[in-house]
């Protein structure tokens, strides 16, 4: 171990903070580094290194688009630190710090040698981004040069300054990203609040006799903004929206991402960032709201499977959503073999007593999110 390391872990050491450290193609160095210098209880709480496929969806919960990115190395982060919350009991910084490399092997790979590096804590998410020349360093040359990335990361999760040389080469750069969040948002992931308003002034009240959109733009597209302007037509009011932080089967997005689809929408329009997962949970913040859904969503709605498949725990929950005054105006979309509309869908009576339908002589848009990312990846990979 060079001095520099040695002195930078030492004063990683001497902070306040907690770390969880997850570690996947690359990296895993920095655990031998934290560990070989005295002091590593006060600082690591937990290292994880998720080598295989398997072993990182099970960490992440589900599939990521891919499995060496910017976003992935970001949700195995807020993994980390989340894992922090579970493990640390006294009130002391917590981070989770993680890497996703994809190095040099003894196979060759078309793809580029790259490494992504995230942090997360309760006040910012950062990533550092960094692409390796091919066939200018040997596999244990990466992985020394990856692993002090995460010491820095590491030690800049503890609020030092990540004072290790990377002996770039001329042409490579790490790419930078940073968003600290406000104290609103902070409270939000924490679970100190339940909702948080942006966009123009107004009340912070969530008042009855909302139209609010709900969904996780993940990204916005041509048919949301369609949608929202027939909403607003035909129900004669303007169009909010509302974007959940939660996800049953992922860790909650980070204040990067709540950034980025926060600001597809502009300064003029109203924007909901909440932890309501399900339409009960948005019922009781947002009483007497009509809820502009997909029929997709619409259908998972009124699945019992999304009840731990209790029929009457889904007709109780729709009851629910009824008593609190809430209604829904449903787009039908393409579902494979044809058009589906709110008519084509049997649904239990009471969840279409609270449905009105736009019609496909109104509303066509064969679009969705998850095919404008698919398409954004072979790009990439293009």
């Amino acid at each position: 171990m060079s001095s520099a390391i040695e002195e930078l872990v030492a004063q990683i050491h001497h902070c306040a903070g907690r770390i969880v450290l997850s570690l996947s193609g690359g990296g895993a160095r920095a655990v031998s580094a934290l560990t070989e210098v005295p002091g590593a209880s006060r600082t690591l709480l937990e290292a994880i290194v998720p080598y295989s496929h398997r072993s990182l969806v099970l960490w992440l919960g589900g599939y990521p688009d891919q499995f060496c990115s910017a976003d992935t190395a970001r949700r195995m982060a807020m993994m980390g630190f989340l894992r922090a919350l579970e493990l640390e009991e006294t009130d002391v910084p917590l981070a989770g710090v993680a890497c996703t490399a994809s190095l040099a092997t003894n196979r060759p790979k078309r793809g580029d040698h790259r490494a992504h590096v995230a942090i997360q804590t309760t006040s910012f998410t950062a990533v550092r981004s960094l692409v390796l020349r091919k066939e200018k360093r040997t596999r244990a040359e990466e992985e020394r040069l990856i692993s002090r990335m995460v010491l820095n990361a590491t030690a800049e999760a503890c609020g030092l300054e990540p004072s290790l040389e990377l002996d770039l080469l001329e042409d490579e750069r790490i790419e930078r990203s940073q968003t600290i969040a406000p104290p609103a948002w902070q409270e939000l992931l924490l679970g100190k609040r339940e909702i948080v308003r942006i966009g123009p002034r107004g009340t912070d009240d969530a008042s009855e006799g909302r139209i609010l959109f709900s969904g996780a733009f993940h990204p916005m597209h041509d048919g949301h903004r369609r949608m929202a302007q027939l909403a607003a037509e035909r129900l004669g009011g303007p169009v909010e929206f509302e974007i959940t932080i939660l996800n049953p089967d992922k860790p909650p997005i980070d204040y990067q991402e709540m950034r980025r689809r926060v600001d597809q929408f502009g300064p003029d329009h109203v924007v909901w960032l909440t932890r309501a997962p399900t339409f009960v949970e948005k019922a009781k913040l947002l009483p007497g709201t009509t809820f502009v859904v997909g029929i997709d969503t619409l259908r998972r709605i009124a699945d019992p499977r999304y009840y731990g498949n209790d029929q009457a725990a889904c007709r109780a929950a729709l009851l629910k959503i009824a008593a609190r005054g809430c209604r829904f105006l449903v787009f039908g979309r393409n579902m494979g073999p044809g058009f589906v509309g709110l008519h084509q869908l049997d649904l239990p009576d009471p969840l279409r007593s609270l449905c009105d339908g736009i019609g496909e002589d109104v509303f066509r848009e064969d679009i969705s999110s998850t095919e404008i990312r698919r398409a954004r990846l072979i790009d990439e990979d293009d």
